[in-house]
């Protein structure tokens, strides 16, 4: 069952939700509940990813600066390495 949340914006950022509900023929709430779902789920992925970096570090499971820059310098050549 959905839950109420009530969210605070500046002038300039609800008449722009109110725009683009206009035009998209869609509630203000519909699209506001879209846009924190589409944030949630793109915060969950880079804090999750962020996380496996950090104890992949902690593990020792790393590769150094010089090593990416030179795979990177060969990038576009016949044999990338």
């Amino acid at each position: 069952m959905p839950e109420t949340l009530s969210v605070k914006l500046d002038a300039t950022l609800k008449k722009r939700l109110e725009v683009i509900a206009s035009r998209s023929k869609r509630s203000e709430s519909a699209l506001a509940a879209e846009a924190i779902a589409s944030y949630i789920e793109s915060e969950e992925w880079q804090l999750t990813e962020i996380h496996k970096g950090i104890q992949d570090g902690d593990r020792g499971r790393v590769v150094s600066h010089d090593r990416v820059s030179k795979w990177l310098k060969t990038w576009g050549k016949a044999d990338p390495r």
